[in-house]
């Protein structure tokens, strides 16, 4: 399975929201182009249009993994994602696929903090344990990464399609007088990031509510 990155968004929105705002689901292609386009929880940031996502949709319906929907009187088609039965994944799989869809290459610990409105991993280890059977199904969804320099937790990408183009790479934090940032700093800073933003998601989420 080879998605490219409008695809591989896509999807990671109607998983993401599909687990978290389930009122609002399936979705309208305005919907779901407002959801491509968030500023949280995204990472590249994007501005897709509604021709764009509904080109999107159509790949998708063609290979199997987004189904068109009609409540009746509804005036508008809606979309939900078939990822679950196409690929024989659960709850927790699809949480953890659906993260690294958004937010590309993460830290176990990381994607334990951003997928708390999805699923509730209990620990960091439970996340790990869910991320090695992606890896080790006969076609593997999951891939854990070589620890890069100054890091010292590695990173998890999907193998979905198109991991280049939503790929995050964190920005070297030199100290006032311009060493190495000591092992682990980054590990550190990601993940009050994906704190940060995590909280950010869930006030969005209220103010939705309200």
């Amino acid at each position: 399975m080879e998605l490219d990155h409008i695809s591989l968004r896509l999807l990671g929105c109607l998983i993401e929201k599909a687990m978290t705002t389930p009122d609002y689901y399936p979705m309208t292609v305005n919907a779901l182009t407002a959801a491509a386009n968030q500023k949280t929880n995204r990472d590249p940031v994007e501005s897709y249009t509604e021709a764009e996502v509904l080109d999107g949709i159509n790949a998708l319906r063609e290979l199997g993994l987004v189904r068109a929907v009609r409540s009746p009187g509804g005036r508008s088609a809606k979309y939900k994602h078939a990822l679950d039965d196409m690929l024989e994944i659960d709850d927790e799989q699809a949480a953890l696929l659906a993260v690294l869809m958004l937010r590309g290459e993460q830290t176990s610990g990381e994607l334990r903090l951003r997928t708390e409105r999805y699923d509730d991993f209990s620990t960091v280890e439970a996340v790990e344990e869910v991320l090695d059977g992606l890896e080790r199904r006969d076609e593997p969804l999951a891939r854990r990464l070589d620890r890069r320099p100054g890091e010292k937790e590695s990173r998890y990408r999907h193998l979905l399609g198109e991991v280049g183009s939503t790929t995050r790479v964190e920005p070297a934090l030199p100290d006032s007088a311009g060493t190495t940032p000591a092992p682990g700093a980054v590990d550190e800073l990601g993940t009050l990031r994906a704190r940060v933003e995590e909280l950010e998601a869930r006030v969005a989420a209220l103010e939705q509510a309200d």
